[in-house]
């Protein structure tokens, strides 16, 4: 029923935006945790390095394992996401593959590859391999997960401000300049805001954690754990969520100059107003080309988006309808994800107000707590309202200004394209929520004490003493080793095993 219901009421253009919006929705999750988590990871084991103290391990133990399930459902998902470029996007990936290609291509090959090459020391290696080598492993992976992000955001990039190619009398696009293509005006600020948004989603993620294991009884034996939680998440909001909002600035200044139709849709402006005003609340109605019950306080959007009091900001009637973006969208989602953001800066004002009265582990303090576990969730809503408004907001363009998301659709037919929706629907539901289930409880169960690797056991696979002395070659081992079978057990220090430990 669900199914004839989209095939009658949707083309397949639309169920193939909806197919791809719902597949980049789960995707762009999993690896901004992912970008997050590895940094903390780094700073974690380093701390532990530096002082010794068993809690830092504890913490890093913990969640490594959430990074493990987080990192995997990133992998499968983005593989979901690649495969629809050929199913339901071959025109665009045809006319567009020479300069997106590569740049997915460079992505594998000093990334993916990087992660891949240090994950399993990261996390299998403990006790395995010097703590340097460990430390070094997960840095590297932090590394990886950011290099990653770097060549995703160059392709998204070039298709919002594409630049540095020339298309063909084929209609095909080639690479003229790939300096200019990697670097194009949007890229280094879409960098920047996707990167700190990916470490504040994180923060705020662990700084909540951190805050329930302060106030829940069952886990009293997790305070200590919760504070250096919410403690290095308190700094994350302190610095980082403030220096967002100047980024989150400079990032629509150059979409005002490059995609100001984008801009228009997001202030919700319809007409050419010089101190435009901030429109709080409003209705966007796309055919009557206005906004109804507006709030809307005067001079605030031309004073922001131009420097100005008398600045003048485009409306949307400079574009024909055919070329903007459906407004609603966008001008919601900005809000959702301007919201959130000045609360993380609320938050952010919070923690250092609390941290100066030295009252931010305070049991009693259950508001400030309150607070951050309410925070939890929400950075990633704000990541993703912000990606609906960076992708809805270029429509109807796929490469902005050059090749027309319409254009760009492979000739399949809506019932195709209905029956995989549904398809991924029902299976992102088991594997995802399956995926999400483990993560939670292992927030749950906490943190397990730790022991030192040289009692973990890790070595348990190595030649003991009396196998290590026959197998180079000593016929007398059987009477070395008489008298200390306690000792038979321990890895042979003095003997040369031919390198199997």
């Amino acid at each position: 029923m669900f199914a004839t219901f989209m095939i009658d009421q949707l083309d397949a253009l639309m169920l193939a935006r909806i197919q791809f919006a719902f597949v980049i929705s789960w995707h762009i999750v999993f690896p901004a945790f992912s970008i997050g988590l590895a940094s903390w990871l780094t700073v974690l084991e380093y701390r532990w390095l530096k002082t010794g103290e068993p809690i830092y391990a504890e913490v890093y133990k913990h969640w490594v394992k959430i990074f493990a399930v987080v990192f995997g459902m990133g992998v499968v998902s983005g593989v979901v996401m690649s495969y629809q470029f050929g199913t339901n996007w071959a025109v665009f990936s045809d006319r567009a593959g020479n300069v997106i290609g590569p740049l997915l291509a460079y992505e594998v090959l000093t990334a993916f590859f990087l992660e891949a090459s240090f994950l399993g020391i990261m996390l299998f290696g403990w006790g395995r391999v010097s703590k340097r080598m460990h430390l070094a492993s997960t840095a590297i992976v932090a590394i990886g997960t950011m290099i990653s992000g770097f060549w995703i955001l160059a392709a998204n990039s070039f298709m919002q401000t594409p630049q540095g190619f020339m298309m063909g009398a084929d209609g095909l696009l080639y690479p003229t300049n790939w300096l200019e293509i990697i670097f194009n005006p949007s890229f280094p600020y879409r960098y920047a805001h996707m990167m700190t948004a990916a470490f504040l989603t994180t923060a705020f993620v662990i700084g909540g954690i951190g805050a329930y294991y302060l106030q829940s009884k069952k886990h009293a034996e997790h305070r200590q754990h919760g504070r250096v939680m919410l403690g290095m998440a308190m700094i994350m909001a302190i610095f980082v969520a403030p220096a967002q909002v100047l980024i989150g600035d400079m990032h629509g200044l150059n979409t005002l100059e490059h995609q100001p139709a984008k801009v228009a849709a997001m202030e919700g402006l319809w007409e050419n107003e010089r101190g435009a005003p901030l429109v709080l609340f409003g209705i966007p109605d796309q055919e009557a080309e206005k906004n109804h019950y507006e709030i809307k306080i005067p001079y605030v959007s031309g004073l922001i988006l131009t420097h100005s009091l008398d600045g003048e900001v485009k409306g949307l009637k400079n574009w024909a309808p055919e070329d903007r973006p459906y407004v609603p969208i966008v001008f919601w989602s900005f809000r959702v994800m301007v919201g959130i953001g000045t609360l993380m800066v609320f938050v952010g004002l919070f923690s250092l107000y609390k941290y100066f009265k030295k009252q931010q582990f305070n049991p009693e303090s259950k508001w400030f707590h309150r607070a951050w576990m309410v925070m939890t969730p929400l950075g990633f809503i704000a990541l993703l309202a912000g990606w609906f408004v960076t992708e809805t907001g270029r429509q109807p363009w796929t490469v902005y200004g050059v090749i027309r998301t319409a254009e760009s659709m492979s000739p399949v037919a809506a019932q195709q394209v209905a029956t995989t929706l549904i398809g991924f629907i029902v299976l992102y539901a088991f594997v995802f929520g399956a995926g999400s289930f483990y993560i939670l409880r292992l927030i749950a169960q906490g943190p397990k004490p730790y022991e030192d690797p040289s009692d973990d056991h890790f070595y348990d696979h190595s030649v003991t003493e009396a196998q290590g002395r026959t197998l180079s070659g000593d016929k007398h081992a059987a009477d070395k080793t008489k008298g200390r079978e306690e000792d038979l057990d321990k890895p042979a220090d003095d003997v040369d095993d031919g390198g199997l430990r």
